[in-house]
């Protein structure tokens, strides 16, 4: 038997007695309103844990509340899948990035397999199909320094005639990293002239040529077996403030690696830029949202600050029957030093190689960024606002005074 498909051009079929439809949410037991789970600080609670039977997780909603700052990136999800062992999840993700957008932000925006939505992209919605053969477990960490409170769906299907999940259908893995900066090359190796910010030509542009793509690049997903790449949002913090000239960040051809060519250092794939990879063009300065790409932060002045795109191989998968490394210049041959982030996807046969992922950074080592010139301008602004404000206090009690 197959896994039940759902989407619009089978939806009208009728499925086997023996595919049910299972549910496990964070509703009041008791027949109250009380439709969440507190979770204090440094607690690790399990959502949920199903075994003896086979199935497919079909869809997760959840919301939360808690007043850390940064608690989207201190909110770790974790995913077991058929009995794996607890040091070696498939899934290990901050919950902000697992559905699809960095920096610790939420926002409003519409993708195939990610959906945030209103208010203010405050309800976190995925879509993809997770299969497993006997079990599946997924536990959350709050590892703010505040309490949490969680409400959540984890909508499921179980399958009660045995078929043959385990090698036709992969398991879905989800693998966050971060370099704050990435590996920078500071000089082109043909001519030995440095890149320096003040010739926004060969900063941004120019640059020299890579011929050490695994040693610079930026690495979005390493990981061994058989299996295929389903896509990655990447999160950039553009840290270059370059008011006189075009400040992107961009540039930076993705290289996949498929198989052999990872031990040859040869990409299988080969880009031609950033926005290229995320199927747009010309350094995007604008949010948009479509099934499979699109922006969703573009950036503020000049391109500099935040921003967050995504591509999903939904239409196409990128297959690898050994290995796979998924890699991207961070600028044209890898001379800017910005902040960068991601949340790469993929589906393989298990069991994963987990000394690929890298170790989960630690509550400061998550922080996004913190811009000083974004603060002074706040200030700026509030002051603003406030000397009318002011002024007209101090006129009305100039006028009572007699």
């Amino acid at each position: 038997m197959k896994s039940g498909n759902s989407s619009l051009n089978n939806i009208g079929k009728i499925r086997p007695d023996s595919i049910k439809r299972k549910r496990i949410s964070s509703y009041d037991k008791t027949g109250g309103n009380h439709d969440w789970i507190d979770i204090q600080s440094g607690e690790s609670i399990t959502l949920a844990e199903v075994e003896g039977i086979a199935g497919c997780i079909t869809h997760i909603w959840c919301t939360m509340r808690c007043k850390s700052k940064y608690y989207l990136r201190n909110i770790i999800l974790r995913m077991y899948w058929d009995g794996e062992e607890l040091n070696k999840p498939s899934i290990e993700v901050p919950i902000g990035d697992f559905f699809g957008l960095g920096h610790a932000k939420k926002k409003s925006f519409v993708s195939l397999p990610f959906q945030m939505s209103p208010r203010g992209g405050r309800g976190f919605n995925c879509w993809w199909p997770m299969p497993f053969s006997t079990k599946f477990k997924i536990t959350l960490e709050n590892d703010n320094p505040k309490p949490l409170q969680f409400y959540y769906y984890i909508d499921y299907e179980s399958y009660e005639e045995k078929f043959e999940l385990k090698n036709r259908y992969g398991r879905f893995h989800a693998q966050w990293r971060r370099e704050n900066p990435p590996k920078i090359k500071k000089k082109d190796l043909e001519t030995g002239k440095n890149f320096k910010t003040r010739n926004p030509i060969e900063f941004n542009y120019r640059g020299g040529k890579n011929t050490e793509p695994m040693s610079y690049n930026y690495k979005i997903l390493e990981a061994k077996g058989k299996g295929h790449y389903v896509g990655c949002h990447l999160d950039i913090d553009n840290i270059t403030f370059m008011p006189w000239s075009i400040n992107w960040p961009g540039e930076g051809d993705d290289m996949i690696f498929i198989d052999e060519d990872v031990d040859k250092g040869i990409p299988t794939l080969y880009g031609t830029g950033t926005e290229d990879y995320v199927n747009q063009a010309y350094g995007p300065s604008k949010e948009h949202s479509s099934p499979y790409h699109g922006t969703i932060l573009p950036g503020g002045f000049n391109f500099w600050g935040k921003i967050t795109y995504y591509r999903y191989h939904i239409e196409d998968p990128i297959y690898f029957n050994k290995k796979i490394t998924v890699s991207i210049e961070h600028g044209h041959d890898n001379h800017r030093g910005d902040d960068w982030s991601s949340t790469a996807y993929w589906y393989q046969i298990e069991p994963h190689d987990h000394n690929l992922y890298p170790v989960l950074l630690d509550r400061i080592g998550r922080k996004p960024r913190i811009h000083i010139a974004h603060k002074i301008r706040k200030f700026l602004c509030i002051f603003t606002l406030l000397i009318p404000i002011f002024t007209i206090v101090i006129m009305s009690i100039t006028n009572l005074i007699p």
